[in-house]
């Protein structure tokens, strides 16, 4: 875990740091007995929903989180990117990491407005200690505000819901690849079934054509 963050960290301070931004403002300083939000989210094609719409829930519900307790000071949104990538390989999530290794960062924790918007498996146990390290808070609907890192309950609520992230894309990746075989074993069936001279039965409307083939009486 500890290469792994430490890898993070160069990562954010090299090649990340000129990723492009997205829809992305900085306030101008912290205000103060109030925190500055990064709000991070994503949208994928896996999961058949519209961006707009999307990230307008996903900000409303973090909005919600942090009522009374801050603002968002800037937005990090990823879309048509898969929960299964890291960060890293995320251009939102990437460029929000190269934002968290430099010390002059406008914001003092992140929130999101979903967990699996943001981790997938063992994600968030990778990402936890760098979050620590500089010193950001990390908020979540699913623990009701600030996630602690040093909490047992907080870590398997979090490496619970990363799990079920997984198990959830994999049953989905199970359900798909069943139906195309179905689908191809229908087809197989349908084209085996025909007798000689006569086409595979195609249907047109309700009917069956089952005229014979060209140059067959």
């Amino acid at each position: 875990m500890r290469f792994y963050s430490a890898t993070l960290a160069r990562v954010g301070t090299g090649w990340l740091r000129g990723r492009e931004r997205t829809g992305r403002s900085i306030a101008t300083g912290p205000v103060r007995g109030r925190l500055r939000f990064a709000f991070y989210g994503r949208v994928s094609t896996e999961d058949h929903q519209d961006p707009v719409t999307s990230r307008a829930r996903q900000r409303d519900q973090a909005s919600t989180l942090i009522a009374g307790h801050g603002q968002i000071v800037a937005e990090y949104f990823d879309v048509g990117r898969s929960r299964a990538l890291s960060w890293a390989r995320r251009p939102q999530a990437a460029a929000l990491l190269a934002e968290m290794a430099d010390p002059g960062r406008g914001f003092d924790a992140i929130v999101i407005g979903e967990y699996e918007r943001a981790f997938y498996g063992g994600q968030y146990a990778a990402m936890a200690p760098l979050l620590e390290h500089y010193g950001i808070q990390l908020w979540a609907p699913e623990v009701g505000g600030p996630t602690d890192f040093k909490a047992d309950e907080h870590e398997q609520l979090m490496l619970t819901l990363g799990w079920q992230s997984k198990r959830e894309i994999t049953r989905t990746k199970i359900r798909v690849r069943a139906a195309m075989a179905t689908e191809q074993g229908a087809r197989r069936v349908g084209t085996a079934g025909a007798p000689p001279g006569i086409r595979p039965a195609q249907r047109t409307g309700s009917a069956v054509d089952v005229r014979p083939a060209a140059g067959r009486a």
